[in-house]
């Protein structure tokens, strides 16, 4: 198990949801670093180094939203697989789309997983918890 803080980047557009992200974090005591992105190519400045809050290389998850302006969570997966420094950084896709084209598309660039939004907030508090156990437990890059 690794004792490392993971760097955590949030690529979300619905502020509500950023907020639910925020509560569900300090519901579960989580304290890794969270990094926020509106969208793609936000998130893919933070990666690359660009910007006034670049995120560290070591130890990095991004949680993907699919669903956003400029560029699209599958748009943004493209992108970061086709980066040579980036292409290995793990993703979550945390989104409200249950179309399966997306899932099959998202899996076929090699996403560690993807995960509905809950309806509820208690739920989505134990849809988070859930995660942090995953990554705590995970041999992250």
């Amino acid at each position: 198990m690794n004792n490392k803080m993971t760097n955590i980047l949030l690529v979300e557009d619905d502020e509500v949801d950023v907020m639910n992200v925020k509560r569900a974090f300090k519901k579960n005591n989580i304290t890794d670093p969270l990094y926020m992105a509106a969208n793609g190519l936000e998130a893919l400045a933070l990666l690359r180094g660009e910007g006034d809050a670049p995120i560290p290389r070591e130890w990095r998850l991004v949680l993907l939203d699919l669903n956003m302006p400029k560029m699209n969570g599958i748009e943004f997966l493209h992108e970061l697989r086709a980066d040579p420094e980036l292409r290995f950084t793990p993703v979550i896709v945390l989104t409200t789309s249950n179309e399966d084209r997306d899932k099959v598309e998202a899996y076929n660039l090699n996403v560690a997983g993807y995960i509905l939004k809950p309806v509820t907030f208690a739920n989505f508090v134990e849809a988070v918890a859930t995660l942090n156990k995953y990554w705590t437990l995970s041999e992250i890059p």
